[in-house]
């Protein structure tokens, strides 16, 4: 359950190991999760993960695979003319499209809100409960959502989870994006990260024509953990005012044309579980995602490959 990268690159792997019949639910309107991509008029946003970088074997490869068909490219080395010898690669599509990539030939299906998991008749294998009532038999179940919706989902399950799985939490994000009538202020190579942005609300900036993503001027702005948490329950329109007068320094010369604010309850887990999944008892229930082995994207997926590797 879920469609993110962790619950794609599983439901590939599980695919590719002749499982007979390996479905996706995710409640949202399509794939990704926070491999996220927005369209505000001409302009294009990646709204969630801006970049990924590749420390081991496994995302090396298919990132090989992903660059020879023109999904990924390279972005820069670094910031601030500072290159620490790993690439940032992003998508030329936007970052949704890499998990429509690893989507492609799955039995996707969005718009399903699962209700609940539970043990089947007689205790063998597990139902899993839409919201609209239908209940789907499985051998084995993949959680990839984040661990509060999964604590939920599991309520009626009977599973003993570990305890330090449910003291974890998670920073929240407020984004803004905007659209420019010019080209801002943002440096090359297009992006600023935490250590240039102290005394501003801001975390990353990015600026998404500069990475080859949109086609007219578009920045998306995050705001810290800090202040997305002081902020979370202010009134909308104050939101976006005060993160609009804060982006003026990166605007330049430019004026915002559009603008739209983008919240983010679950982005970063605070404390990953070490351990890149988690499998019950009957090794027929995993849990992963990016609250295991690390919140970046080479963590969901080196997470998701683990979980279909739990079941194989």
């Amino acid at each position: 359950m879920g469609a993110g990268l962790s619950g794609l690159v599983a439901a590939r792997s599980l695919a590719t190991h002749d499982h007979h019949e390996v479905i996706v639910f995710d409640k949202g309107r399509s794939v990704g999760g926070r491999l996220a991509t927005r369209r505000i008029g001409a302009a294009t946003f990646d709204h969630g993960a801006q970049f990924f970088t590749v420390r081991g074997d496994a995302l090396a490869a298919q990132v090989a695979i992903w660059r020879a068909a023109g999904v990924v490219d390279v972005w820069c080395d670094g910031f601030d003319q500072r290159s620490d010898g790993h690439p940032r690669y992003v998508a030329p599509r936007g970052m949704s499209s890499i998990a429509k990539d690893v989507a492609a030939g799955l039995d996707v299906r969005c718009g399903h809100l699962v209700f609940g998991v539970r043990r089947g008749p007689g205790g063998a294998g597990w139902e899993v409960v839409i919201d609209d009532g239908s209940v789907h038999p499985a051998d084995a179940v993949v959680v990839t959502c984040p661990l509060p919706q999964t604590f939920s989902l599991l309520f009626e399950a009977g599973v003993e989870l570990p305890v330090e799985l449910f003291r974890d939490d998670y920073d929240r994000t407020i984004g803004l994006l905007a659209v420019l009538d010019r080209p801002g202020a943002v440096p090359d190579p297009g992006g600023v990260q935490a250590d240039r942005l102290a005394g501003s609300p801001w975390s990353f900036i990015g600026d998404n024509h500069a990475k080859g993503v949109s086609d007219v001027p578009a920045i998306t702005f995050h705001a810290s953990p800090d202040w997305s948490e002081s902020h979370w329950d202010h009134d909308a329109d104050e939101v976006q005012s005060m993160l609009l007068e804060a982006a003026r320094p990166w605007l330049g010369q430019a004026e915002v044309v559009e603008s739209q604010v983008k919240r983010w309850r679950f982005a970063t887990p605070r404390s990953p579980w070490p351990d890149p999944c988690w499998i019950d008892a009957t090794g027929t229930l995993v849990l992963a995602g990016d609250a295991f082995r690390g919140p970046k994207i080479e963590g969901a997926f080196d997470s998701g490959l683990a979980a279909a590797q739990a079941l194989t």
